[in-house]
């Protein structure tokens, strides 16, 4: 008798709602065990039961706080504990402020740094080696189109996101050949929860007709198993980001002032 293939497993960061329970549910309904991060135990467990009851996947839930330094390192001596191997890591969990620099309070900036990018990276750190010495494994970062210019209004969120495409290109590089693959997900503006935490539901860039989260989430699941680097999910998307490289810096950092202004000022 054939011995079964064991299942693999993705661990998806920022999996309660979003573009993450999006992907997440994308793994499992294509046969992966799945480890589901983020803040809220109960919107994960909700979303796990319904995948395991749908799917028939193994769900590991693991509320953490990746705002906390020390939420990486916690998160893989648990699953170390558990006996589980990450084939697939998926970071994207993060968050957006916006505003004027000078007016944005600092903590939550520094938050949302350490969200975004350190614990992306001290993930990363941990997980991928035990890939490339596999010679085999995934890695999905969630990056944005905001990656490809600066964003007045959302300065640092546009930072870190372009911290976030630089680094994946690099690592797909140095791990070419190695089985490893990595590929940064650049959306534009998502219909999600985004917007409301971001306090900019009256910003122009998400005021008209912008993608759904399937949609984005379908885009980066299919670059990821094509091994691709970079996927930009929408034509429209796709030109502005090809469109920022060939017009002045200058005029790109002002259209993209104009873009994330206030539909109508505040009283």
């Amino acid at each position: 008798m054939k011995t079964p293939t064991p299942r693999q497993t993705a661990l998806v960061t920022g999996a309660s709602s979003g573009i993450g329970a999006a992907l997440a549910r994308l793994f499992a309904q294509n046969g992966y065990n799945l480890v589901v991060v983020a803040r809220g135990q109960k919107a994960l467990q909700e979303l796990a039961d319904d995948l395991t009851r749908t799917f028939g996947v193994t769900i590991t839930v693991l509320p953490k706080d990746l705002a906390q330094p020390q939420a990486p390192a916690e998160l893989v001596a648990g699953l170390t504990q558990q006996g589980i191997q990450i084939d697939v890591l998926v970071n994207n969990a993060g968050f957006a402020t916006y505003g004027l620099f000078t007016e944005i309070d600092l903590a939550a900036e520094l938050e949302m740094m350490q969200v975004n990018m350190v614990a992306l990276t001290h993930l990363t750190k941990l997980l991928l080696p035990g890939m490339v010495q596999r010679g085999a494994g995934k890695l999905l970062n969630v990056a944005s189109t905001a990656a490809f210019q600066p964003g007045p209004l959302m300065a640092v969120y546009y930072a870190t996101k372009a911290y976030v495409l630089s680094l994946s290109e690099a690592l797909a590089e140095e791990l070419r050949g190695s089985g490893v693959s990595v590929t940064a997900l650049c959306p534009g503006p998502t219909r999600s929860g985004f917007q409301q935490r971001a306090k900019m539901e009256d910003s122009k860039l998400v005021s008209g007709e912008i993608m759904d989260v399937e949609t984005v989430a379908r885009a980066g699941y299919r670059a990821l198993m094509d091994g691709k680097t970079i996927v930009i999910p929408g034509a429209q998307n796709q030109a502005m980001a090809f469109a920022v490289r060939l017009l002045p810096r200058k005029l790109v950092t002002r259209l993209a002032h104009r873009a994330q202004e206030r539909v109508h000022a505040p009283a």
